[in-house]
């Protein structure tokens, strides 16, 4: 028996050759949109003050600045990456850098929350068009074998911006004002457009698909009002109330319909035959599900650590370095668990683990040590590596490389919906269950001002301090109902990331069994081929 010859490489040389460093300038492109999210995670509580220290923002405006970006992001995503395929990854990576960078300028001098949230979309506009990118580029400069190891890098980076934006978010909050979080994005949209014009090479899919405009209005509109509908539900602390209910019913059909659309249509932007593939579909699902879980945590964590802890922002900044230091650490490895245990048993293991961790937010009170907060988030960044670097791996290698920028706008549609869903939906639990808390409390407020206090604890606070001395028996109150909201809260992302286990369990690939001498060689000269 002869053996096969190598298979010929399909990455140009000169392409080979610069690879890492062109992985490096793509990492600083994903560093500048994850950066940006983790940045403002910290600010929340700032911008929620009244000015002329923040904007003044309500906690349901709050959650539209970061879900303007996310739904903005998340549904056009898909036009993003068909654009990439079709036009050039490296042009639409250039487009989407200058847009965002415009956006975090005029994010930086809103005036209002109805400013920075409009300007939180257009900055989401550009970084539609950068995400997919990254990850479709990537694809095209690594050949099949040295893949997963990039990805696992990659994913990294996604730690090491969680790492970096706090803490940058602190550092700039105790010394400027609150926009410097967005203006600081200005000077690395510059740097990496200088390094991307040098270094990353261009490519395309040769035969593309046709844009779906229909699909993109479709899935945008369906998904703003079902996230619309559920943010008013916990502002309200009313899911039965009539606009409530219609909003979210409306959003559900439309998604519906949108579905439907894409499901007949010659040239959709969603291809739903993908998902006849289970282990695509698991995959799919299991990243939506851990970020589902993990914003929400995100969200409420900064209350606890700043506003019931009063921790400042650097410091809140500094407390999560545990959770983005396991990113680091154990997503580039990641695949080497996956190589011994298989999919199944890494990324079941890794959101079995983020539940657990999830699970031990139920029981944080206001004095809990501060090194058992410490340990948890470094455990939920060990969990989330173990999900990501392997269901990003199975999803891009899925689809053909040609297809890359759609595989990747897919992978990140997911993620960003679960993402906007965790923030909506238990935001308005924490939101409902604050305001259930906290009722007893602010009995003797007048009616419009009871209303106001009972939204967040942050509105609890400002209102107790504007009373001065008579306000001081609210802050024991406020902290006791959030703590019981977190709790809540937690629970919930728990049972949430119990149920991407079960399907991760049920669906994913096992290990594979053991092959033969000469067996590996001969499956990857297929794979190649």
């Amino acid at each position: 028996m002869t053996t096969p010859a190598a298979p010929a490489p399909r990455i140009p040389e000169a392409v080979h050759r610069r690879r890492w460093a062109i992985l490096g300038v793509l990492m600083l492109s994903l560093l500048i949109v994850v950066l940006d999210n983790s940045i403002l995670n910290v600010a929340i509580k700032t911008i929620s003050t009244p000015a002329p220290m923040g904007l003044g923002a309500t906690q349901s405006e709050l959650e539209w600045a970061i879900n303007a970006y996310t739904l903005v992001f998340a549904g056009l995503l898909f036009t993003a990456g068909l654009i990439g395929d079709r036009v050039g990854r490296k042009k639409v990576l250039l487009g989407g850098l200058v847009v965002f960078g415009i956006g975090s300028a005029l994010a930086a001098e809103s005036g209002s929350p109805g400013q920075l949230i409009a300007f939180r979309a257009l900055m989401a506009l550009g970084a539609a068009f950068v995400m997919p990118a990254t990850l479709a580029v990537l694809m095209n400069v690594f050949e099949r074998e040295e893949q997963p190891k990039a990805i696992g890098i990659w994913a990294g980076g996604v730690g090491l911006a969680i790492a970096i934006g706090p803490i940058t978010g602190g550092v700039l909050l105790d010394h400027f004002w609150w926009g410097s979080v967005f203006l600081i994005n200005v000077p690395i949209v510059l740097l990496a457009l200088a390094l991307m014009v040098w270094l990353v090479p261009d490519s395309r899919d040769p035969r593309p698909g046709r844009l779906d405009p229909v699909g993109v209005v479709l899935s945008v509109v369906g998904l703003v009002l079902l996230v619309y509908g559920i943010i008013k539900g916990g502002e309200l602390a009313d899911f039965t109330d009539p606009q409530v209910l219609a909003t979210i019913g409306a959003g559900v059909l439309i998604l519906a319909a949108f579905v439907v659309f894409e499901k007949r249509s010659d040239h959709p932007s969603l291809d739903v035959s993908y998902f006849k593939n289970k282990v695509f579909s698991a995959a799919m699902a299991a990243i939506a599900l851990v970020f589902f879980a993990l914003m929400g945590v995100t969200f409420f964590s900064v209350f606890y650590t700043q506003s019931v802890r009063g921790y400042s922002p650097l410091q809140s900044g500094l407390l999560m370095l545990p959770l983005a230091a396991a990113q680091m650490i154990f997503a580039p490895r990641a695949r080497l668990v996956v190589d011994r245990f298989g999919h199944k048993a890494t990324t079941g293991g890794g959101l079995v683990l983020l539940a657990g961790m999830l699970a031990a937010f139920a029981g944080f009170e206001a004095d809990t040590p501060i090194w058992v907060l410490e340990v948890v988030f470094f455990l939920m960044g060990t969990g989330m590596a173990h999900v990501m670097t392997p269901t990003s791996v199975v999803i891009m290698q899925a689809l053909p490389r040609e297809k890359a920028g759609s595989a990747s706008a897919l992978s990140n549609t997911f993620r960003q919906v679960g993402g906007a869903l965790g923030i909506a939906v238990l935001g308005s639990v924490l939101s409902t269950a604050y305001r259930n808390g906290i009722e007893g409390s602010l009995s003797l407020l007048p009616a419009g001002l009871r209303d106001a206090a009972g939204e967040s604890i942050e509105s609890t606070l400002g209102v107790a301090a504007k009373l001065g001395p008579r306000g001081k028996g609210l802050v024991g109150p406020a902290n006791d109902a959030f703590l019981h909201a977190m709790h809540v809260t937690a629970l919930c992302g728990t049972v949430v990331a119990l149920l991407g286990a079960l399907v991760v369990f049920l669906f994913l690939p096992g290990k594979p069994p053991a092959r033969k001498e000469g067996e590996e060689e001969q499956q990857l000269v297929a794979a190649a081929e």
